[in-house]
């Protein structure tokens, strides 16, 4: 059974001025689009004292199922076809058994609980008689059916009560007579209407404080999850500051069509507007809802109110194709679920009939500015108009230059970040050279504008100007034509969100940042080799990308299941096990294992370009897959070919193929456990007591992961040499293609950077009992087992466990610190790494900061071994000064 409730502004304070609640009717079967448009929420609280839970996500019952004809017996909750109030309307569902309760049996409906509401504070009971809202004591006549009025009690709380009408609020003998009930609407094939104020008003008449009414499947979640509604704080449409409607904000006249009358006015209020929007869109790209940034726009929400002017209306219309194309993307590649809001239109107009022509508008507008400005370049401009019959854009023509290379810069970035938008979402990355010629334009456009930020603070009034840190337009005035209230009732499923808009000079350095970031996805080679990639994304997300830049690289990467919409999957992974012979071979393609390792891997792409939290926390679970796949693939290779787990010369395909398969599923697995636990550091996850321990899980992940790399190398290189090499060359080639590649090199270092951490923290511990906090909440196993308990979950690495960390750090000392010297071996690497890196900008940038650390650590190990360890005057801390995961020891004496 569903109720709606005609939605109607409640007034506070008593007699003619209070209004009751409204009154409700019930829907037997609901049209499915109200859900979607209302956005009703799972439950709703009525002044903390009436809750109406959902009870199912299924159709509710047909007329059939309630009433006196279905059920045999007279209806007890005495339904009938009445009037009700006109929509618009909200639903709300309400639990059959309050229908069933009768008006003139005041109780509480079987099947329900009676329970006390956990949102309220003991409470003396109160009375169950109803309190006067206002005027004379109420009348002891009993009234013909009982309702629910709207009033205050004594310490000013809002308060349903029952009232004397069913139709009206308590109020004074002198209040308003009560005016005629509307009609109610038809019933149809899609729903019968009745009368459900009674059933309501009896529910209400029932419950005190603390009451709750519930059905059998309501649960603390659900409370939670719950709106309290006519509450400013949760209620979003009991905000009475602002206008109700457009309508009303443009009779007030807060969004004037021109701008002004003053032809230099309304040009410096067009730049405003212009610079507010782009301030409001970068908030809408940092997480906010797109009606409390963008389209808190009066002329961006009525644009054919502009067509008359015809910068703003060309420059709102691209904006509003802009925002639909860049939803889309979002949406496209998901990645919105950590900032859902960003898809999130709330019902706002985000397409129109002449959106299809925003840039040829658009490009009118700018041809006719680019003229006007080369006429005044050429000194032709007269006080009216040019040599050329152009009309000036304002009264002033000693100002007329600079405010046409004001309103150019601001066109043209708008029209280049719409092609760049564009051109990336072209399929299989063809777009992505044009793209960068925009993004270059629009680099230039941007400094173009700041520029004209002098200009513009000089021409506008000193007296208007805010604040440079909250200023959102370059002249530091504030824009007409926008209200951020006039969307506020759209966010019902969600309490009011306080907005705070980016400054102007923000939104420039956060559109700067966004360009870069595509610039360096549109430079991506679109190389189909699975590690260049997975480097690359690790490499792109070390900048901190924002949502807007990852949904384009995950949209670029993953289009209809294929790497860049044109190489399967498959066919990576034959190529990362450097086979590739049997690339497109369809029996290779379909087998099993293949296609689960496919779908692995995709989401591993898609699971990268998420967010750093959101990316370590899947990345954790999907450990759980890759382990078991490889646990799979292991046993159906002992139980097809035996123990045999090298790669033989004489083997057959089948067996080499599974073999290099299974160990380059497990490199893999091991290379996320290693990013799961380097992500920690990025998000300050780790104590440093709790270091220690981090290190020397890291040190075992990276020796595994080492292990399996070498493995992986050495078939790769048997494949090779069996094609052209003889079998008595086979010892020299192994003993030759044993040596280490750059990336064995690279990963040899973080090996020894995690194990010398490791020991340089367990010597400390044990010599000077340092880094040892005991923790009154948990244990040192417990936090163990709170920081890898996902690793240990997937079996990763096999046989470590807390109790093989303890024995470890019980057995480490200074001495042997000083004799392995992990730090000095380090630098004994770096000079082969920099040759092998010399065109690798990125890969250098690492290896000098791993070059740091090693050095500074080197330093301070020599200092600690020179003092003592166990010397009280020293104190040893740990910073992340050189590299972001991998600490510094600074050494002091107190």
């Amino acid at each position: 059974m569903w109720i709606l409730i005609c939605h109607k502004k409640f007034e506070c304070g008593s007699g003619a001025g209070a209004v009751p609640l409204p009154v409700v009717g019930v829907c037997l079967r609901p049209p499915r689009r109200w859900g979607r448009a209302f956005g009703c929420p799972d439950s709703v609280v009525l002044s903390r004292r009436f809750v109406v839970p959902r009870l199912d996500t299924t159709e509710p019952p047909h007329a059939e199922a309630v009433g006196p004809a279905s059920a045999g017996r007279p209806s007890r909750a005495g339904t009938q076809l009445q009037s009700l109030a006109a929509p618009p309307f909200s639903c709300l569902p309400l639990s059959p058994q309050i229908l069933q309760s009768s008006p003139q049996h005041a109780r509480a409906p079987r099947g329900t609980t009676r329970c006390r509401n956990p949102f309220d504070p003991p409470r003396r009971r109160q009375s169950r008689l109803p309190l006067p809202l206002a005027g004379p004591p109420p009348s002891t006549s009993p009234s013909p059916s009982p309702s629910v009025g709207c009033g205050e009690d004594p310490t000013g709380r809002r308060r349903f009560l029952p009232s004397a009408d069913p139709m009206e609020a308590s109020s004074s003998s002198a209040g308003p007579a009560p005016q005629p009930p509307p009609s109610i609407p038809p019933s149809s094939d899609q729903g019968v209407w009745a009368d459900a104020s009674q059933l309501v008003a009896a529910a209400c008449a029932d419950l005190q404080d603390g009451d709750l009414v519930h059905g059998e499947n309501f649960s603390l979640f659900a409370a939670m999850s719950a709106l309290e509604i006519m509450d400013p704080k949760m209620d979003s449409g009991m905000e009475r500051s602002g206008y109700y409607s457009i309508e009303e904000a443009i009779e007030d006249g807060i969004a004037p069509v021109p701008l002004s009358l003053d032809k230099t006015l309304d040009i410096q209020r067009t730049l405003d507007v212009i610079d507010h929007l782009f301030s409001c869109e970068a908030t809408w790209h940092k997480g906010h809802t797109l009606a409390q940034t963008v389209f808190t726009c009066i002329y961006l929400m009525k644009i054919e109110r502009i067509a008359s002017h015809a910068v703003l209306n060309s420059f709102c219309r691209i904006l509003r194709a802009t925002c639909n194309a860049l939803i889309s993307v979002v949406s496209t590649a998901r990645t919105h679920e950590e900032e859902d809001l960003f898809t999130m239109s709330f019902g706002l107009a985000l397409k129109d009939e002449g959106d299809e022509k925003c840039l040829s508008v658009l490009n009118s507008v700018e041809e006719t500015i680019s003229r006007q400005l080369r006429a005044c370049k050429s000194q032709a401009l007269s006080k009216k108009k040019t040599l050329e019959g152009l009309e000036s854009l304002q009264d002033n023509p000693a100002l007329e230059e600079d405010y046409c290379r004001a309103l150019l810069c601001r066109l043209r970035f708008r029209k280049h970040f719409h092609h760049i938008v564009t051109c990336m979402r072209r399929p299989h990355g063809r777009g992505l050279d044009l793209a960068r010629k925009h993004i270059t334009s629009c680099l230039t456009e941007l400094s173009l504008m700041l520029k004209s930020q002098e200009f513009l603070k000089s021409r506008s009034d000193i007296t208007l100007q805010q604040g440079d840190a909250r200023c959102t337009t370059a002249s530091g005035c504030r824009p007409i034509g926008f209200d951020v209230s006039l969307n506020s009732r759209l966010l019902s499923p969600a309490p009011p969100r306080a907005v705070e808009i980016l400054s102007w000079s923000d939104a420039i350095r956060y559109f700067e940042k966004l360009l870069h970031d595509l610039d360096i996805i549109c430079a991506l080679s679109l190389d189909p080799v699975l590690e260049n990639v997975l480097q690359f994304i690790a490499q792109f997300q070390k900048s901190v990308p924002d949502l807007v830049p990852r949904a384009f690289l995950q949209t670029l990467l993953i289009q209809d299941g294929k790497l860049y919409g044109r190489d399967l999957i498959c066919d990576v992974i034959s190529r990362a096990l450097s086979l590739p012979d049997i690339v497109g071979d369809k029996e290779f393609q379909t087998n099993e294992f293949v296609v689960q390792l496919g779908q692995l891997v995709i989401n591993l792409l898609k699971i990268l370009c998420t967010n750093t939290a959101w990316q370590r926390r899947k990345l954790g679970k999907s450990l759980q897959d890759w382990s078991t796949i490889s646990i799979q693939l292991e046993l159906a290779l002992k139980r097809e070919f035996g123990e045999t787990r090298n790669v033989l010369a004489h083997e057959n395909i089948c067996m080499r193929v599974s073999k290099q398969l299974l160990v380059w599923s497990q490199e893999q697995t091991y290379w996320i456990a290693s990013r799961f636990l380097i992500l920690g550091f990025e998000l300050d996850l780790y104590s440093p007591s709790e270091y220690c321990m981090v290190y020397w899980y890291m040190h075992v992940a990276f020796i595994k992961l080492i292990e399996k790399m070498q493995l992986r190398i050495l078939a790769s290189n048997g494949n090779a040499r069996r094609k052209g090499k003889k079998k008595k060359d086979h010892s020299k080639d192994s003993v030759r293609d044993a040596a280490f590649p750059a990336s064995c090199l690279l990963l040899q270092c973080y090996v020894l950077l995690s194990e010398g951490l490791s020991m340089l923290l367990a010597a400390l511990r044990n010599e000077s009992k340092s880094f040892q906090l005991p923790s009154i909440f948990n244990s040192e196993q417990e936090r163990f087992m709170q920081h890898f308990d996902l690793l240990q979950k997937a079996r990763i690495p096999e046989g470590i466990t807390y109790y093989s960390f303890k024995e470890a750090a019980a057995q480490a000392h200074m001495a042997d610190v000083m004799k392995y010297n992990f730090f000095k071996e380090i630098q004994k690497i770096i000079p082969s790494l920099k040759g092998s890196f010399a065109g690798d900008p990125g890969k250098l940038a690492e290896i000098r900061q791993i070059e740091q650390v090693a050095e500074h650590n080197r330093i301070a190990l020599n200092i600690i071994n020179h003092v003592g360890a166990g010397d009280p005057s020293l104190r040893v801390s740990f910073e992340f000064t050189h590299h972001p995961h991998f600490a510094v020891a600074v050494v002091k004496r107190s």
